[in-house]
């Protein structure tokens, strides 16, 4: 069977649709003008913003006209990640999604479910003929994924809606009411580089890793490539190990599943020693992460690294930086309140470059671990820049949405859906700093593995949540 064959057909044919655009952040001029288009060809008004996020407006079924106007909203880009192995250039092919048993996934890349399938579900709503709604306003988003500008600079005044159904929670048991806010901590410092007089050099691979999205799943305690890595060769000076290059990692928002490091070393035994700690690491992720790979090839030498010392010194600094969990919620059972994660760590002509994301759902907590992230760089004279902060979501005990959806959840499916905060970073927060009042939800299918190759989406939960939303809009509050 075909993905377009898959129920409910309008919407998975939007989906597959959406996936042939290219949609990286900070690229989407072609996803941007795909969204217009569909608008304009319906005969909606249409309207994009100085920064590109999309509106399309749709009027009322007949008899509808008197309840509240709904804003549905989900974003347009998508996190472009795939395997080292994979032959796949995301600006010029479409997404190649395939079905594997209860799921939808992608050859090799990340699928797009997040947030294409959210997407795909407002373009069957507003090409709909047969679909009892209130007003609608449909709102794409730009750029959530590396910064969430779309959101921070919506322009004001185009929206009259009072409800937002925010379809960007990844469980269909689950509504997301509250999310954590985030920072981003990056650091650069230079180093001389010195002639290399001799030695043995090796490439070394750290692969296999599962990765995902490093607010949702940095609970499971999975392994950082760059943390990995960092321990082959930390305290390795009597080898007289010198880095050539490194570059581990590939965006801010994922947990890094891959890091490539050049080293030299000056004794040979290096390698004993680097495979007794191979067996170590492998000891303690041998439950998350089953399929851990890490290798070892002798290349050719390179003219030029940086000294034994400098080495050791980037070394000490990766291992003193916190990456994980940084403290649970004391009010929501299971909720992570902050967190950090090392996405990104680079050396390369002497130059050494880390990025990291830190989150939480309170404000002093994201600046407690922002700052205790920074130190440690600060402290070894590196140039630290911490910027892109959005805030977290509150959740609000009185919403009339909420209450709505969990009394047609328990009707439809014979049970209370989880209603919880989210470790991550969901676009509502800044949408109700520009648009103050909205009663706002977030919800979705279930997607596992986001920001990584191993992306999938339920099929079964598409149409849950596809029958879900429709119920809703049927039955939304009057004026």
């Amino acid at each position: 069977m075909n993905v377009r064959d898959l129920e409910p057909k309008a919407v998975w044919n939007h989906f597959e649709d959406l996936n042939a655009v290219p949609r990286a952040s900070k690229k989407e001029e072609e996803v941007i003008a795909f969204a217009r288009k569909f608008g304009e060809d319906l005969g909606f008004p249409t309207y994009v913003d100085p920064v590109g996020n999309v509106i399309i407006k749709k009027p009322a079924t007949p008899g509808m006209e008197n309840r509240k106007t709904v804003i549905i909203q989900s974003h347009l880009d998508m996190v472009h990640q795939k395997n080292a192995d994979t032959d796949f250039d995301f600006a010029t092919q479409g997404i190649q999604s395939y079905i594997d048993g209860d799921w939808v996934k992608a050859k090799g890349t990340t699928l797009g479910a997040d947030n294409g399938m959210g997407v795909a579900a407002i373009m069957s709503l507003l090409a709909s003929t047969n679909i009892a709604h209130p007003a609608i306003e449909a709102l794409f988003t730009i750029d959530e994924e590396t910064g969430m500008t779309g959101a921070i600079h919506l322009e004001q005044g185009k929206l009259d809606g009072q409800i937002l159904l925010n379809l960007d929670t990844e469980d269909d048991d689950e509504f997301s009411i509250g999310c954590a806010g985030g920072i981003d901590t990056n650091t650069k410092k230079n180093y001389t580089e010195v002639t290399v007089s001799g030695g043995t050099a090796y490439k070394i691979t750290v692969n296999g890793l599962k990765g995902g999205h490093s607010g949702v799943e940095i609970n499971l305690e999975r392994g950082n490539a760059n943390k990995i890595m960092n321990r082959l060769m930390h305290q390795c000076t009597q080898f007289g190990l010198q880095v050539v290059d490194i570059d581990g990692g590939s965006l801010r928002n994922a947990i890094p599943r891959e890091s490539f490091a050049t080293i030299i070393v000056t004794d040979k035994s290096y390698l004993n020693e680097a495979r007794s700690r191979v067996e170590g690491i492998k000891f303690d992720y041998q439950h998350e992460e089953p399929n851990l790979n890490i290798e070892f090839e002798e290349v050719a030498v390179p003219t030029q690294a940086i000294s034994v010392e400098d080495s050791k010194e980037v070394t000490e600094i990766i291992y003193a930086v916190h990456n994980g969990v940084f403290s649970m919620s004391r009010a929501i059972d299971g909720l992570v309140e902050t967190s950090s994660s090392l996405a990104r760590v680079i050396v390369r002509n002497g130059e050494f470059s880390t990025q990291s994301l830190q989150r939480s759902s309170s404000e002093s907590g994201k600046m407690d671990v922002a700052h205790t992230v920074a130190a440690p760089f600060r402290l070894a004279g590196c140039n630290v820049e911490q910027g892109g902060s959005y805030p977290g979501w509150t959740p609000n005990p009185n919403s009339e949405i909420l209450d709505l959806m969990i009394a047609k959840y328990e009707t439809l499916f014979g049970e209370a859906p989880k209603v919880n905060a989210i470790h991550a970073g969901l676009e509502c927060g800044l949408l109700g700093e520009r648009y103050p009042g909205l009663d706002m939800i977030s919800f979705g299918p279930t997607i596992k593995g986001p920001h990584s190759p191993d992306e999938r989406v339920n099929i079964k939960s598409v149409q849950k949540f596809w029958n879900f939303l429709v119920d809703i809009l049927k039955d939304t509050p009057a004026k």
